[in-house]
């Protein structure tokens, strides 16, 4: 079957040096860019994190540091990545808690700008997980009734996970050939950064950790400034200061 899709969608998926969205490095990228007349382009590369794999990471994925020792950084693709995802809507799987945030994160190490909240995020393990909680593997097999043959390769990964989501939607009526209303399918609790620092409660921005959880942004950072110096020089994913950023400057303008 076909997606009906309006624009392209960007199938996408990371092996890294480990699950930290602040500290941790893409090592391979695979993107699988799927027209609206079903036509697929597929970008695979390693990249050279700049920093060791940790032996647990590469027992996992199977890349080792002298894998990519002479391949090119982040900062180097960086540029061509981005435009081959220029006017893409996104899928992944588990992609809207890791993947996207770590790539948002990589392209700001480097200041580039992106926004990928003004496309639909489509994250098939959200749909697997409201229809039937297993793990990629366990998806595969259970919808196509396949084996992932070399499992933990991004390019192999991205490819099934199309492949789950072409599954999912023949299977459940209830679920739109839409890619607007699956990514609406796909999201949990609405929040503004990629790491779920900052959710919105009724179309307030509130802080989602910390001492001050549960509570408005904006009415925090009027009583108590200093907490925005603190997130600022913290140990935060840039995106999370982004946002936090963009809400303290709109509620100090308010008060002058």
């Amino acid at each position: 079957m076909n997606l009906k899709l309006t624009r392209p969608i960007a199938c996408v998926d990371l092996e890294t040096t480990g699950t930290s969205i602040i500290h941790d490095k893409i090592v391979e990228i695979s993107i699988i860019k799927i027209h609206p007349d079903g036509k697929k382009d597929i970008k695979t590369r390693r990249i050279n994190p700049q920093m060791p794999i940790p032996k647990e990471s590469s027992e996992v994925h199977g890349i080792y540091d002298e894998d990519v020792a002479n391949e090119p950084s982040f900062k180097e693709l960086a540029n061509g990545i981005k435009q081959f995802l220029e006017n893409c809507d996104l899928c992944g799987f588990n992609s809207n808690k890791f993947d996207f945030p770590i790539l948002t994160e990589e392209f700001l190490r480097v200041g580039i700008e992106v926004n990928f909240r003004d496309r639909h995020l489509v994250d098939v393990q959200q749909i697997f997980f409201k229809k039937e909680p297993r793990s990629l593997s366990a998806a595969y097999k259970f919808y196509c009734d396949k084996e992932i043959q070399n499992a933990h390769s991004a390019e192999a990964d991205a490819l099934a996970t199309i492949e789950v989501l072409y599954a999912q939607i023949d299977r459940y009526e209830d679920l739109q050939n839409d890619v607007e209303f699956l990514g609406k399918f796909s999201q949990g609790d609405d929040f503004l950064d990629y790491s779920r620092r900052v959710k919105i409660v009724q179309t307030i921005p509130v802080f989602n950790f910390g001492k001050h959880k549960d509570k408005s942004v904006a009415e925090v950072f009027k009583k108590e400034p200093s907490y925005y110096d603190w997130i600022m020089k913290g140990d935060f994913a840039l995106d999370t200061k982004n946002v936090v950023s963009k809400i303290f400057n709109e509620t100090m303008l308010k008060k002058i």
